[in-house]
């Protein structure tokens, strides 16, 4: 088959940056308790983390196709190599924003290089909006894995031990980086223009059309309630239930899972049903499951017994997590009826804007959600994301309507 080897290579890439990029979660309430900072200084974290996302996916992905995608990868891969080793004898806050700042970096090499070959490799609608959603459902099966993987190191008499899984995530990138390496890629180099200049100029007026302008607004917002969430899931389960660490964590990999299958259903509900009444039907029951959930939770955590085991936690720790199983279609399908309504020339400059503002919008959510957590509590600080859901319906709507039209770039 051909481009066998860089299919199974994008995947692989995927699953590790997903560990890595989505452990900030797990981070943060480690940050918090072995180097004793408040969640607002934890919350940080996040923005070392997307900013530099934004920034290197604005700076480079209008002419990363002569670069070249898989040199872009191998760099990646390299930058984050040695941010994970930093981390392991660092061992301090500063060092966490330094991992973070590597991992965002890697990321938006990673992620446009990514985007930008779906289209290469597939080529129809409906093939591009299946290849998205399974790459995607890789990737929250990588997160699900860092929601054990991380509580595996986690040791009672040493606080320090948790920095061990740093070793098992260099060995990963390392993995990655060898077949990688010796994968083959085929296709042709189209750029928009002749040189960087018109490159450049095409990117930005790409912002300018309605149906991209309607396209970042929904990004932006659904990127905040899954960031939102994901993030602040094990902080949120270890102050509301007084769940352990490693129990806080662990159940937070309900979500992971549920995004994962999410995913990958909707890989195959697509070839079936219209994806806009998909979206709106998952992002109405995810409104619902919050409305349910929060009235009933108790937030006087003083009065609860630690629970450490998973026999223990109460149908109500199970249930919240379940929202991923629904707003798991989301993301892929936006990203992938934008992108597949695109000349293949633009889709790496485009990948760029959805890596910008998705980072923006991560950033945006886990801050808030924080400033919340720490003035109303973790509770009311997630009725917050029914706003974001709200306006996503209408956006969503939108952006079905104009992707109907033909697109134009002048």
């Amino acid at each position: 088959m051909k481009n066998l080897g860089i299919k199974i290579s994008i995947y692989l890439n995927y699953f590790v940056f997903a560990i890595l990029l989505n452990s900030v979660g797990i981070v943060i309430e480690k940050s918090i308790d072995v180097y004793h900072v408040s969640e607002s200084q934890a919350s940080l974290l996040e923005a070392f983390k997307d900013l530099p996302i934004a920034i290197i996916s604005f700076l480079i992905a209008s002419f990363l196709p002569r670069f070249g995608y898989k040199r872009a990868m191998l760099t990646a891969l390299a930058i984050v190599f040695f941010g994970c080793l930093q981390m392991i004898f660092g061992n301090s806050f500063f060092y966490t924003k330094i991992l973070f700042l590597t991992i965002g970096v890697s990321f938006a090499l990673i992620k446009l290089s990514v985007y930008s070959l779906i289209g290469i490799l597939t080529s129809s609608k409906k093939e591009h909006a299946s290849m998205m959603s399974s790459i995607e459902g890789f990737f929250m099966v990588g997160i699900a894995l860092a929601y054990f993987l991380f509580p595996a190191f986690y040791s009672e008499t040493n606080e320090n031990a948790w920095l061990d899984v740093y070793y098992v995530l260099c060995g990963l990138v390392v993995m990655s980086f060898v077949f990688l390496l010796f994968s083959k890629l085929e296709y042709k180099v189209e750029a928009i223009g002749s040189n960087l200049k018109e490159d450049l100029m095409g990117s930005v007026k790409l912002i300018v059309v309605p149906l991209v302008l309607v396209f970042i607004v929904s990004a932006f917002l659904f990127v905040m309630i899954e960031q939102g969430i994901m993030t602040w899931l094990p902080t949120f389960n270890k102050k509301i239930f007084n769940f352990s660490s490693v129990l806080s964590v662990q159940m937070a990999s309900i979500l992971a899972l549920t995004l994962a299958l999410g995913r990958f259903i909707a890989g195959f509900l697509t070839k079936y049903m219209n994806w806009v009444h998909l979206v709106i039907l998952c992002v109405l029951i995810s409104g619902g499951i919050l409305i349910y959930v929060l009235p009933q939770l108790k937030v006087d955590v003083e009065t609860l017994t630690e629970i450490n085991s998973i026999t223990d936690v109460p149908m109500l720790g199970f249930i919240l997590p379940l929202i991923g199983l629904f707003i798991a279609p989301i993301y892929p399908l936006l990203n992938s009826t934008v992108l597949s309504s695109l000349p293949k020339s633009l889709h790496s400059p485009m990948s760029g804007l959805i890596i910008i503002f998705s980072a923006l919008g991560g950033t945006l959510g886990s801050r808030i959600v924080g400033e919340l957590f720490e003035s109303i509590g973790g509770a009311n600080a997630f009725y917050f994301l029914l706003i974001p859901m709200v306006l996503l319906i209408v956006f969503v709507i939108l952006i079905d309507r104009i992707s109907k039209k033909q697109v134009q770039i002048t």
